[in-house]
């Protein structure tokens, strides 16, 4: 039962997460967009640096920019806040459900690092307030000035992280830690610095005071941030589905390319709205999938040596997969097999030869966690299996 309700639990919070995450970047890209299309008004406008004129859902539009805040301040104003806020929470919510709850299965693995789920939730904790920290001294530091190279020790940061927590964690966890680092980032900035500064903006005009502008220059900053942030944040909420990502050998290094591959793809659009077309940064993050996708390639199975029989397959399948992938999985915290994926009877096993190649053999990710202890040779018997026809004689 408390697996059950575990289930649950996961599903309205991972409802609530992507429910709120379109919402906060839905509102974070439309307002880069909004900001790189504004153009100066026609005749000018008191304190007015920008306006736009746009049309939806049958109306016509007026977007005005001031250079730091209208002389009146309005009766009305409305904040974007909440759908981050409420982004961190549901993810971090899910996090704790999924990720620390079974801390055993999907953040440990024993073969890559010999820790308890104690230690892998406390490595965890620590890892995302340092990765917050030093991103926070990084834009407090001489080097914020310069886009560009910030830009690239904050890159080279990111993969240093993601190659040191596929030393800690499985491959899933290793991404989501990365992920959520990423994440926790995104949302901090919005806690502290951006609505904080828009805070104190507000307190100066309500005083009488001209705002200071620097509030709005590092909020932009940071907002900017966000946005390069976004795409390789979604991808690592994605590559759970894709076991041959995370699961890869080197899949720090597969998620460096990804990050290089979404940053040129989101700069594509951000130059775009201001009216340049650098074709070479879409077709350059192509052309790093393509290049990607062909050096991740699996070899083709070896069929070679003696004829495997089933009754060989069957006896790994019971020993290392049946807890999970039965209609009554034994394994704690599984409710259902995972992926609805049962392996009890040799038809079953027949059915799902080409995912238990792939899970197993290629990405070998399966079993999770690696809990049930599967060995090298195991896996090269199922591969033999499956090249020889995975027939179920």
């Amino acid at each position: 039962m408390e697996a059950y309700i575990l289930d649950w639990a996961t599903l309205l919070v991972r409802w609530l997460h992507v429910i709120t995450a379109i919402a906060w970047i839905g509102a974070s890209f439309y307002f880069v967009w909004l900001d790189n299309h504004l153009v100066p008004p026609v005749p000018p406008k008191k304190g007015v640096s920008g306006e736009i004129w746009s049309v939806h859902g049958g109306g016509f539009y007026n977007k005005q920019k001031y250079l730091v805040a209208p002389d009146q301040l309005p009766e009305k104003l409305h904040w974007f806040k909440w759908e981050a806020y409420w982004t961190f929470i549901s993810g971090f919510a899910l996090l704790v459900l999924v990720y620390y709850f079974n801390a055993g299965a999907y953040l440990v693995d024993k073969s890559v690092a010999d820790i308890t789920p104690a230690a892998a939730i406390g490595i965890s904790l620590a890892v995302i307030l340092a990765g917050f920290a030093v991103y926070e001294g990084l834009c407090r530091s001489p080097l914020a000035k310069s886009g560009t190279a910030f830009a690239l020790v904050g890159f080279a940061l990111v993969v240093a992280l993601a190659w040191a927590m596929s030393q800690v964690f499985g491959g899933r966890g290793a991404y989501i830690q990365v992920g959520t680092v990423l994440g926790t980032i995104m949302a901090a900035n919005v806690l502290m610095i951006i609505i904080p500064g828009q805070r104190k903006m507000i307190a100066s005009m309500m005083a009488g005071e001209v705002p200071d502008a620097i509030h709005g220059i590092r909020g932009k900053q940071r907002s900017m941030h966000n946005n390069y942030m976004t795409l390789p944040v979604l991808f690592i909420m994605l590559s759970n589905h894709y076991p041959m990502t995370y699961g890869h050998r080197y899949g720090w290094a597969v998620l460096a390319v990804v990050v290089i591959a979404s940053v040129m793809i989101r700069h594509f659009f951000n130059l775009h709205h201001k009216g340049r077309m650098v074709i070479a940064l879409p077709a350059g993050a192509v052309a790093l999938f393509i290049a990607l996708a062909v050096v991740m390639a699996p070899k083709a199975p070896d069929g070679g040596g003696a004829k495997v029989a089933f009754a060989q397959v069957k006896a790994v399948m019971d020993s290392r997969c049946i807890s999970c992938h039965a209609a009554k999985p034994t394994q704690p915290g599984f409710a259902a097999p995972p992926a609805g994926v049962i392996l009890e009877t040799p038809e079953q096993v027949r059915a799902q030869a080409q995912r238990i190649h792939q899970q197993v053999v290629v990405a070998r990710v399966m079993p999770i966690g690696n809990l049930t202890g599967i060995t090298d040779d195991e896996r090269a018997l199922v591969g033999r299996w499956f090249a020889q026809g995975a027939t179920v004689d």
